[in-house]
């Protein structure tokens, strides 16, 4: 917590609609959750026993004394500073966690919760030892097991709780459709929970052909916007090697494209960055933002909830980890060679911040796509993602400084930026 700030926020922008900026809103979130976790664990008494993968968490945490010792401090530590977490120790936390195995987000249009980990662990995870413990090796990789066995929850039947047209928290109410653009996505309003097998399938929803159209598809330099997303932040000069920790969001490209060649990444150096963060509420599938030949895409293992300790407890907050997140968090790196030699190669980072970390790539080595094309998706939400272009590339990005929380994304598809000597 900084020196000058004077008790717990009461306010915190948090990018994307995934989570409400008042802390009111979000603390009486987590006392609910915890209500219903306790009561859940009461009612089955001696026979409650969390799912396998939340018990190896409760084990490793508590076998390893200093990662323990790091959790229980983050937890006193936010609690100290004045925060409601509705949990006051890791065996809390633990029951907690267990219940949201199960837990499948509501619509809510003014106080969304789409990543109800992210809110149990807000606090806790910006603290200073917070840090250290969700930056460990083996903690988040229990984390991935734990995530991982969540989207099986989601991907599966049970998960259609709120697929349905109930106001105020069905996903297909007035108000819901109205806000997700319903209209462009193939469903059927006359099937049960309109059509979707599950929660995974409703967020991972296919556009209806002709819904959002690739702009100018016959000029190479026409550069396409890979994801529905808002405007971020743009970078020149991108290093090889950079203090992506900082709060000035440097970009490191040898931490961000981890397993690219180094002859490849080299070719980037002084290139250009565009990052964009999706909403909640924002259609989470990838396409193609040039047409040419894909010659790299890989996943990689990264962290689930860690930010930088630039960002702080801070009402800018996530605003200061969303570059961080490109070099440390998991993500999927695809690299095309464009069908242009004077724009080259591609390189495209979708990054899966908390639960929404499953990056799913369905775009191969090898193939050719056209610009528009799909080449995978985010299972379960979204979050961030980074163009990356060699220097002297682009002539102009279409999104111009400052960039508005409140403004509409970029739709997937859309001029995103022109590389020089375009045809217009």
């Amino acid at each position: 917590m900084s020196d000058d700030q004077q008790g717990p926020l009461k306010e915190r922008r948090r990018l994307g609609s995934w989570m409400p900026a008042q802390e009111e809103r979000m603390a009486a979130f987590r006392c609910e959750i915890a209500a219903r976790s306790r009561a859940r664990a009461e009612r089955a008494g001696q026979a409650w026993s969390p799912a396998s993968v939340v018990r190896d968490l409760s084990n490793l945490v508590h076998g390893d004394p200093v990662l323990r010792m790091n959790l229980t401090r983050a937890i006193d530590d936010a609690r100290d500073a004045g925060y409601e977490l509705g949990y006051g120790s890791i065996d809390e936390l633990i029951r907690i966690v267990d219940y949201l195995m199960t837990f499948a987000p509501p619509f809510d249009a003014s106080a969304p919760v789409a990543t109800p980990l992210n809110a149990v662990l807000d606090w806790p995870m910006c603290m200073p030892s917070g840090y250290a413990a969700f930056r460990d090796p083996a903690f988040n990789a229990q984390m991935r097991r734990v995530l991982d066995y969540w989207c099986g929850f989601l991907s599966g039947p049970h998960s259609r709780t709120h697929l349905n047209a109930d106001s105020p928290d069905g996903w297909f109410c007035e108000e819901a459709r109205r806000k997700i653009d319903m209209d462009a996505f193939l469903c059927d309003p006359a099937k049960p929970y309109w059509g979707f097998a599950s929660w995974n399938a409703f967020f991972t929803r296919e556009l209806r052909p002709g819904a959002r159209p690739v702009a100018h598809p016959d000029d190479h330099r026409i550069i396409v916007s890979a994801c529905e997303a808002s405007p971020y932040n743009v970078r020149e000069d991108a290093q090889l090697y950079d203090h992506f920790w900082l709060k000035a969001q440097p970009y490191s490209l040898r931490e961000m494209l981890v397993c690219t060649p180094d002859e490849r990444v080299q070719r980037f150096v002084g290139g250009s960055v565009y990052q964009g963060y999706l909403s909640a509420f924002n259609y989470h599938r990838w396409h193609a933002p040039v047409a040419g030949r894909i010659c790299e895409a890989y996943n990689v293992d990264g962290t689930y909830y860690s930010n930088t300790e630039a960002q702080g407890a801070d009402p800018g907050g996530l605003n200061h980890s969303q570059g961080y997140t490109t070099a440390v968090a998991a993500r999927a790196v695809i690299v095309i060679d464009c069908d242009d030699p004077a724009i080259g190669e591609v390189a495209c980072v979708f990054v899966g911040m908390a639960e929404v970390s499953s990056c799913r790539i369905v775009a191969l080595p090898g193939q050719h796509v056209d610009k528009g094309d799909e080449l995978g998706y985010f299972q379960y939400g979204g979050s961030t993602w980074c163009a990356v272009f060699r220097p002297g590339v682009i002539d102009t990005f279409v999104p111009q400084p400052p960039y508005r929380d409140d403004g509409p994304p970029i739709r997937v598809n859309a001029h995103l930026a022109t590389a020089k000597g375009s045809k217009r």
